[in-house]
């Protein structure tokens, strides 16, 4: 069993590479700026962080983060890999992240800095327990064991009353969805509050399946103080619900990991407010890394954003999102890729192309409630192009067949 964990970063410095790698492990272990009394040899052994590899990589021509030391003419960027022993913090992710990405962001040495792979030992499998439910679950709970997960966002976000919601939810059932989830900006508002949302949605969701034989699976945002998360949890089940979210950033990887002991329903893990860790490449935290601690906490369900989206990520950077979570984590670990961002029916045969897996549940918001002829054509439409991608038939010669798909295509585009 491994006795440590391996922390790989990118960095740039005005010194050598060598003194800010070891600078890093130094504050970020038994160290200071300074060798001080008690910082014997015997405890440095134990304790102390190591670098164990140093990979040059070629200047990146930024500007250097304010207040790095030395001259910004003589950067050098490297990826670095430090060792730090599992002695100093336990298998504990928030001590984990205390260690690998504390005060290491704003130490004058580095230009630039990033986290971007964490590898895990065994003992962190010990501690948490991970997704309860994960892809199999889903599709258990879905009723839907095979095929792409089609799913939608409550919009427009905020202000629908509850009868407006209840019709929506309504249409989108009767429409054959298998996924809708409340936005993440409805939390717990005066105006529809949690309980009262809970109830008119289970309620109209509940004659759904009366009619349909199928129920979808709603996430009820439930997004709050810690000491309300098991309260909200709680209340989505009693009233029969199947699934709650959180914003995990919001909560936390701790406020996550403390709802998945509790909760009996999947963990639909939104990454709202992930940029401010990772949009700029001088600073943060990869994707790659923070999926391992989302999942490991307990997500069942977590964003990767999608194909030709709306926020900054490349197209190659979501593909590496996506199979970072699709990735073997400590044997287990399985999570849910969720794709969403402007996702339309035109998208429908890229995302297949470059995924080549249905272990996805794709998130349409506007895609689909923007469609012409209303939310319920906008499902046909995108359930429509995922039966052709899958099937690889063009998807103009299933739109040629399906008017509602042809609405879509003309509405949003097809693809380039």
């Amino acid at each position: 069993m491994s006795d440590h964990v391996s922390a790989v970063y990118e960095l740039e410095s005005a010194v050598p590479l060598e003194r800010a790698a070891e600078v890093i492990a130094g504050e970020q272990s038994c160290g200071t700026f300074v060798r001080v009394a008690r910082e014997s040899d015997e405890l440095r052994a134990r304790h102390a962080a190591q670098v164990v590899k140093i990979e040059e990589l070629p200047p990146s021509g930024r500007p250097p983060l304010p207040g790095m030391i030395g001259d910004p003419r003589q950067v050098s960027r490297g990826r670095v890999t430090i060792e730090f022993p599992l002695a100093n913090f336990g298998p504990s992710i928030p001590n984990l992240l205390a260690a690998v990405a504390g005060n290491l962001f704003e130490l004058r040495d580095v230009g630039a800095l990033r986290l971007v792979d964490l590898e895990l030992p065994s003992a962190f499998a010990g501690r948490y327990a991970g997704p309860r439910f994960g892809i199999d679950g889903t599709r258990r709970l879905l009723d839907r064991p095979d095929g792409p997960m089609i799913g939608t966002i409550v919009k427009p976000s905020i202000g629908l009353s509850g009868a407006q919601l209840a019709q929506l939810v309504t249409e989108l059932g009767d429409a054959g969805i298998d996924f809708i989830k409340d936005d993440e900006l409805q939390g717990n508002p005066p105006g529809l509050p949690l309980p009262e949302r809970i109830r008119v949605v289970t309620d109209a969701l509940k004659k759904v399946a009366d009619r349909n034989g199928r129920m979808p699976m709603y996430a009820f945002n439930i997004t709050d103080d810690l000491d309300r998360l098991e309260a909200n949890h709680d209340a989505v089940l009693a009233a029969g619900g199947t699934c709650v979210m959180v914003c995990v950033n919001m909560v936390g990887l701790a406020g996550l990991e403390y709802l998945s002991r509790r909760t009996q329903l999947p963990i639909h893990g939104h990454r709202a407010m992930y940029g401010a860790y990772a949009r700029s490449p001088q600073l943060g935290i990869d994707y790659h890394a923070w999926q391992k601690l989302a999942r490991l906490a307990g997500a069942d369900h977590l964003h990767t954003n999608g194909f030709s989206n709306k926020f900054y990520e490349t197209d190659d950077e979501v593909l590496a999102s996506i199979s970072a979570v699709r990735a073997p984590l400590l044997g287990g670990y399985e999570t849910l890729p969720v794709l969403s961002s402007a996702q339309t029916p035109g998208l429908a045969h890229l995302t297949y192309e470059r995924t080549r897996t249905t272990d996805l549940l794709v998130l349409s918001g506007g895609g689909i409630h923007g469609h012409p002829q209303g939310s319920a054509a906008g499902v046909l439409a995108m359930r429509e192009a995922w039966d052709a991608a899958t099937s690889g038939e063009p998807l103009d010669e299933r739109a040629a067949k399906i008017p509602a798909l042809a609405a879509a295509l003309d509405t949003f585009g097809r693809p380039t």
